[in-house]
């Protein structure tokens, strides 16, 4: 049995740390500034708490993890890291979350990393830099014949949007768009699929717009 929460479990997780981010940043300032003029850090805070209140199997949870520590805790091979970042063109960086199995540990040494997770706020449009992290993330959790016993279940890129009601071009347009230019950088992966999460369209009492997304990345096979 899989010591590890359900998939569906730590979207919901996620979307809920979304709202919880919002409506404190709101309060912290006074009902003046909406969650997109704050950093991304503080939405990556309220969805690691909100992962942690998950009642069974929760996961340990680690924030700016280094993709050589991801690997690490990701390959069976765990000195095999420098040669998978060659192969898959990956440099070093960090994750907003990393997701590990909640085990007994002998050492420091045996983690195992099942869910990477990139935050992104006021995400309205689709940047190079959006397009860049999800092919990150494909490079990461795709599996071939050579890296098939990774540990990696899916990564997710999780972003929330606003736009004032003086935008032209509302959400159910920007969000759309951002997905369908995803889908572009998956579909260049062998054996990886997407799907995508939320997305539905808020409105506040100033006719504001708001949204939360999770684009979630995992591999399958034809």
């Amino acid at each position: 049995m899989s010591n590890f929460p359900k998939q569906n479990e730590v979207v919901d997780a996620i979307l809920n740390g979304i709202v919880q981010a919002k409506n404190n940043f709101l309060f912290w300032t006074n009902n003046r500034l909406s969650l997109s003029y704050g950093p991304h850090k503080i939405v990556t805070i309220h969805i690691a708490q909100e992962i942690a209140k998950i009642k069974e199997k929760a996961p340990e949870i680690f924030i700016n993890a280094t993709v050589t520590d991801i690997l690490r805790c990701t390959l069976p091979d765990r000195t095999e890291y420098p040669n998978f970042m060659a192969k898959r063109g990956l440099t070093e960086g960090t994750f907003s979350i990393t997701l590990d199995e909640r085990i007994p540990h002998s050492n420091n040494n045996d983690s195992i990393s099942r869910v990477i997770i990139s935050v992104k706020n006021n995400v309205i449009n689709t940047k190079k830099e959006y397009l860049d992290e999800i092919d990150r993330i494909c490079k990461m959790v795709q599996r071939d014949e050579e890296y098939k016993e990774s540990s990696l279940d899916y990564g997710v890129f999780t972003f929330y949007s606003d736009i004032t009601k003086d935008a032209r071009k509302k959400l159910d347009k920007r969000i759309p768009e951002i997905i369908k230019n995803f889908d572009k950088v998956v579909a260049q992966y062998d054996n990886l699929k997407a799907t995508f999460k939320g997305g539905e369209i808020n409105k506040t009492d100033n006719d504001e717009e708001w949204s939360m997304s999770c684009y979630i990345i995992e591999p399958f096979y034809k």
